[in-house]
């Protein structure tokens, strides 16, 4: 099976760029529920994932800024402690279920490291249980 089948396309996934500030980080990710969102750069390549956890250790080594001062903060500047590995779009199902079980999603890139979206670990965990279904 190809694993674009599970894709969310970039459109579709909120995500930030290494410009950004931590404060318009942490207001995006409330805005979408997030608790992790992607970070890349100008030109669309993947850089890593930051968590909640990653910018409330942050904030904590840092006093708890006011918000007007996280706007000095890059997101760049916040040390992720686990990065969401992404995957090649080549990969195969059993590749992306290896990952998948240790991410809630995976970023999907192409050859060139350009992310193209995301598979959440629910989706690959609905098809299964569905796929058990029909076949049990």
């Amino acid at each position: 099976m190809n694993i674009l089948f599970f894709l969310t396309p970039k459109e579709n996934v909120a995500h930030i760029e290494d410009s950004d500030t931590l404060r318009q980080a942490l207001e995006k990710m409330e805005h979408r529920g997030y608790a992790a969102i992607p970070i890349l750069t100008k030109d669309g390549k993947y850089i890593g994932t930051v968590t909640e956890g990653d910018m409330l250790w942050h904030l904590k080594n840092h006093g708890f800024p006011s918000l007007r001062k996280m706007e000095k903060f890059s997101i760049m500047e916040v040390e992720r402690h686990r990065d969401n590995k992404a995957v090649n779009i080549s990969i195969s199902m059993e590749g992306l279920v290896d990952k998948i079980t240790n991410q809630n999603f995976v970023p999907v890139v192409d050859d060139n490291n350009v992310f193209i979206g995301i598979i959440t670990r629910k989706d690959v965990i609905l098809y299964l249980s569905n796929k058990e279904l029909v076949e049990g």
